[in-house]
């Protein structure tokens, strides 16, 4: 099973979705279940939490299938687009109670919110990348292989190897977004 639905999937799917085809909707889940459930729990760190956004997903995109636009991008990365949201709301809203009584403060769940969202993020793009970049990844960081050694357990030149490491690590630093200021930092920009 590829990891990019091509997008007359995508439209075929939605169309019948829209017609409330009941295989449609288990051929879906089949197919994004196991992002949706990860993706959840890397947020929410709760295996319950996450079966129930897991649901969740599935009956708003049940009941709603046109809510996605094929000209926009994939259905999977709208899948995990909703999964994020609607994740990162479950946990503020889990979060609140407890910043409440005083247990936590909203410096700490935002901390946590963006350290989660970071997580899942770069999970998404490792699993979304194509496979050779995602293999020599894996050689270097798992196995701690340089890219002569992944070159030559993926059978390639030393050459592509490293091309594979730099695309894979530059679309793997893609997670990390820095929080924009809303104000400079001491002095920067111009003196009144």
């Amino acid at each position: 099973m590829p990891n990019d639905a091509p997008p007359r999937w995508d439209r075929r799917m939605q169309q019948r979705l829209a017609r409330g085809e009941a295989a449609a909707l288990g051929e879906l889940y089949d197919r994004f279940a196991s992002i949706v459930h990860h993706l959840a729990h890397r947020v929410l760190e709760d295996e319950e939490a996450a079966d129930r956004v897991t649901r969740e997903i599935f009956g708003y995109i049940w009941e709603n299938p046109d809510a996605y636009d094929p000209r926009r991008g994939s259905m999977r990365s709208w899948v995990a687009m909703l999964t994020h949201r609607h994740a990162v709301g479950w946990l503020r809203r889990s979060q609140a109670a407890a910043a409440e009584e005083g247990e936590v403060t909203t410096e700490d769940i935002e901390e946590r919110i963006r350290d989660a969202s970071v997580a899942a993020r770069a999970d998404y793009i490792v699993t979304s990348m194509p496979a050779p970049l995602r293999a020599a990844l894996e050689l270097a960081y798992f196995d701690r292989r340089d890219y002569r050694e992944a070159a030559a357990a993926l059978g390639v030149t030393e050459d592509e190897a490293r091309r594979r490491l730099r695309l894979g690590l530059q679309l793997l630093s893609t997670a990390y977004v820095q929080p924009a200021r809303a104000v400079p930092p001491p002095g920067y920009g111009r003196a009144l």
